[in-house]
């Protein structure tokens, strides 16, 4: 046996302080104690927020909701207009998850149990846990980041409570069973999201009369901090290449972090091409650079505008794409602010590299 306090008694107070605090989100359901009226709402919801902060998502599920307010929608949508409604978001995998789990849903139903909402892709345990808690008020108990966080201060789980997600799933289902499977999920996302935060504020905690680290003096070592790999930096060239009216971009990849979208040609600073182009280029504009942060590096970004005369053959994976559909396109978060510097009215010149040096890279 876990040698903890029973679930129910010790999270009791949770419920009527999540009434008192609990934040108007656009895809938490009024009532919580019947099943959520649109399940595929919170499909979205879960997704969008993987990784990702609650004020970032409001606005992209409204949005997305507006434009694929269905699973059936959503599975019969382009790829190119569901790539970029996601544009911005970052982890654009959870897109093509989203898509492929709307399609199982649009041909066969909802799953009537928690392994059948496993089954769907990219949910993995979490979400299918959260899905059943919020959508379905079955007893799921739904262990993020946040609630991991909350659970092993109120328990003092010593070490990495990821390591006890068994036992802590277990230990917190009969709370769901008695206060409600959606309540209680998201009271402990909320807690965990606003109070409890990895410098906890202990004194608005409805549980720190009972919550084992704050008595103990210990909140600000439990849970430890994970160690975070040092992100890889590289300085780069983005470049703008434009010919007779088109653009030369990268076509969406099938798999890999950046598949389904669109992209400009890049190159290292530090390196060039061996052999120069003939072709002279008509102008260029360079801009002032940025870094753009990711996950595991950290580029600094140099945007390049390179007019041509005309279009060349290019390398593989190259296309040429009409100026007007430029628009249109899924792109990346870096990527898409060079396309907002090309509408820009005032450029400001600043010294780039050789242009016919990059070129070469670029056709075959």
């Amino acid at each position: 046996m876990m040698p903890w306090p029973s679930s129910p008694e010790l999270l009791a107070p949770l419920s009527p302080w999540f009434e008192r605090v609990r934040r108007d989100l656009p895809w938490r359901a009024v009532d919580l104690d019947a099943p959520h009226p649109d399940p595929y709402a919170v499909l979205v919801s879960e997704l969008m927020l993987q990784q990702t902060q609650v004020a970032t998502v409001i606005p992209y599920f409204t949005r997305w909701l507006d434009e694929f307010p269905d699973p059936q929608a959503l599975a019969e949508a382009d790829e190119d207009r569901v790539h970029k409604a996601w544009a911005g978001l970052g982890y654009y995998r959870r897109a093509r998850f989203l898509k492929a789990a709307a399609g199982c849903v649009a041909a066969e139903g909802w799953p009537g149990d928690l392994e059948g909402l496993a089954d769907l892709p990219g949910l993995g345990p979490y979400t299918a846990a959260a899905l059943g808690a919020i959508a379905f008020q079955w007893p799921t108990p739904a262990l993020d980041g946040n609630a991991f966080r909350v659970l092993a201060r109120l328990l003092l789980v010593e070490g990495d409570p990821k390591a006890r997600a068994a036992d802590l799933r277990t230990w917190l289902a009969p709370a769901l069973a008695a206060h409600g499977s959606s309540r209680m999920t998201q009271a402990l996302m909320e807690l965990g999201a606003t109070v409890c935060t990895p410098t906890p504020a202990c004194n608005a905690c409805p549980l720190s009369d009972r919550c084992a680290a704050h008595l103990a003096g210990q909140t600000g070592v439990i849970p430890p901090v994970a160690k975070r790999a040092k992100p890889k930096d590289s300085h780069l060239w983005l470049v703008a290449l434009e010919a007779e009216g088109h653009f030369l971009l990268h076509a969406p990849a099938a798999k890999g972090l950046l598949a389904g979208l669109w992209r400009w040609p890049t190159f290292e600073v530090a390196r060039h091409p061996p052999q120069p182009m003939p072709q002279s280029p008509q102008s260029m504009t360079a801009w002032h650079g940025w870094t753009q942060v990711y996950t595991h590096r950290r580029e600094a970004v140099s945007p390049l505008h390179i007019l041509l005369e005309a279009r060349f053959c290019p390398a593989g994976g190259l296309r040429w794409v009409p100026r007007g559909e430029l628009a249109g396109l899924p792109l990346g978060k870096r990527d898409q602010r060079l396309c907002n510097l090309l509408e820009t009215p005032e450029q400001i010149p600043l010294e780039g590299p050789d242009p016919k040096m990059l070129l070469t890279a670029l056709s075959k």
